[in-house]
C-alpha cells in the first residue's frame, strides 16, 4: 500500500476508534454480581441462553465452569460428568462408563470421552428436578471461547464490561489424564487480551496447587474456592500468598438459624488484603435460610451489610433487586 493510502487508512481506523463509546468498567462501588452458572434459576445451566440472560437481569460477571473435551477443547459444563445436564444418554448410550475424579468414583457420560463435534451434537435440560424444564433440548453446549466472545458482545450491546469468571473443574485430574485446563485456558485470554491485572477476569478453583501454578503464569486476579471450616487468619494470610480472593460458601459467613451470629471471616479475610466472594445465593426455599423469613432479598442485603465484595447467585434478578439496582429487563 503507498505511504499515502496507508497513513489515510490508518487515521480512518483511529476515527472509527474514536466514534464507538467506551465501555463503562464493571462497578467498584457495590458488591459485584456474578451469575452462577449464567441465570441458572432461569434456564438450562452453562448455556448461552443462561448467560445472556443473567445480563439482561444485570449480572456484572457470568461463571464458567470449564473442563475439557477428548481432543482438548475447553466447554461449559459444572462437571465432566454430563448425563445430569444433557441428553447424552439417549444419544451416545453406549458412552456410559465408571471414573474415579478425585477420589470418588462416578458412573456417567465424561466430556474427556467425546470430541467436541460430537458434544455438537448434545443439548442442554435442567438439572434439577423443581425448576422449569420448558427449555430442555434447546441449547447446545458452549466453548471458552464461546462464551469470552459472548461476554464482549453482551457488554458492547448494554455499553458497559460484562465479565468472565471461569472456574476450572478438576484440574488434578484433568492434569492427570493429558488433557490439562490451565494451557488452554490462558490461551483464551490471552488471544482477547485478557491476560492483565485490570481485566475483567477472575480465575477460580477449589485447588490451592492449580493457583499457586497460575499466580507464576498470568497477570490475571485469582480466587481461592474455600472448602474448609477453619478459616483462620493465618490460613487466610497464606491463601493471600497466591490469590486475591476467597470464595465462600454463605454459611461459613453465618449460620443458618435466626439466632446465629455473623463469623469474623469477612474482617478477617479483609485484614489479609483478600476479597470476599460468597456463594452460592439460591431463593428456593429448599436452599433459602430460615433466618431469611422466606424473603432471597434479604439474604442478598445481609451480605452486603456484612460486607461481601462480590455475590453468586443462580438468580441475577434478585440480587439485583438486593442492591437496589434499577432492572434491566421485565
Amino acid at each position: 500500500m503507498p505511504p499515502r493510502r496507508a497513513l489515510c487508512f490508518a487515521v480512518l481506523l483511529a476515527a472509527t476508534a474514536c466514534l464507538r463509546p467506551a465501555l463503562q468498567p464493571v462497578p467498584t462501588d457495590r458488591p459485584i454480581i456474578i451469575a452462577h452458572r449464567g441465570a441458572s434459576g432461569h434456564r438450562p445451566e452453562h448455556t448461552v441462553a443462561a448467560y445472556t440472560l443473567a445480563v439482561e437481569m444485570g449480572a456484572d460477571f457470568i461463571e464458567p465452569d470449564l473442563v475439557s473435551t477428548k481432543d482438548g477443547v475447553l466447554v461449559a459444563r459444572h462437571e465432566n460428568e454430563i448425563g445430569g445436564t444433557t441428553d447424552v444418554a439417549s444419544k451416545f448410550p453406549e458412552r456410559r462408563t465408571r471414573k474415579v475424579v478425585d477420589g470418588d468414583t462416578m458412573t456417567g457420560w465424561f466430556t474427556e470421552d467425546f470430541t467436541l463435534a460430537e458434544l455438537r451434537m448434545l443439548r442442554a435440560r435442567e438439572r434439577l428436578s423443581f425448576r422449569s424444564h420448558a427449555y430442555d433440548g434447546q441449547f447446545p453446549i458452549p466453548t471458552f471461547d464461546e462464551v469470552l466472545a459472548l461476554a464482549d458482545s453482551l457488554g458492547r450491546a448494554r455499553g458497559r464490561v460484562v465479565g468472565v469468571y471461569p472456574e476450572t473443574k478438576h484440574p488434578s485430574y484433568h492434569r492427570a489424564i493429558g488433557l490439562p485446563l490451565e494451557p488452554a485456558l490462558l490461551a483464551s485470554l490471552r488471544a482477547r487480551g485478557l491476560d492483565r491485572r485490570d481485566a475483567p477476569v477472575y480465575i477460580q478453583s477449589f485447588e490451592d496447587g492449580n493457583l499457586r501454578a497460575l499466580r507464576g503464569q498470568t497477570r490475571v486476579r485469582l480466587v481461592y474456592l474455600v472448602s474448609e471450616r477453619a478459616l483462620t487468619p493465618a490460613r487466610l494470610r497464606d491463601i493471600a500468598t497466591f490469590a486475591d480472593g476467597v470464595g465462600v460458601n454463605q454459611r461459613l459467613v453465618v449460620a443458618p438459624d435466626s439466632a446465629a451470629v455473623p463469623s469474623r471471616v469477612i474482617r478477617d479475610a479483609h485484614d489479609a488484603g483478600l476479597q470476599v466472594h460468597v456463594w452460592t445465593l439460591r431463593s428456593e426455599p429448599v436452599f433459602l435460610a430460615a433466618r431469611y423469613g422466606g424473603d432471597p432479598v434479604a439474604e442478598v442485603r445481609e451480605m452486603v451489610r456484612l460486607g461481601v465484595d462480590g455475590i453468586f447467585g443462580d438468580f441475577p434478578d434478585v440480587v439485583a433487586r438486593g442492591l437496589d439496582l434499577a432492572p434491566t429487563r421485565r
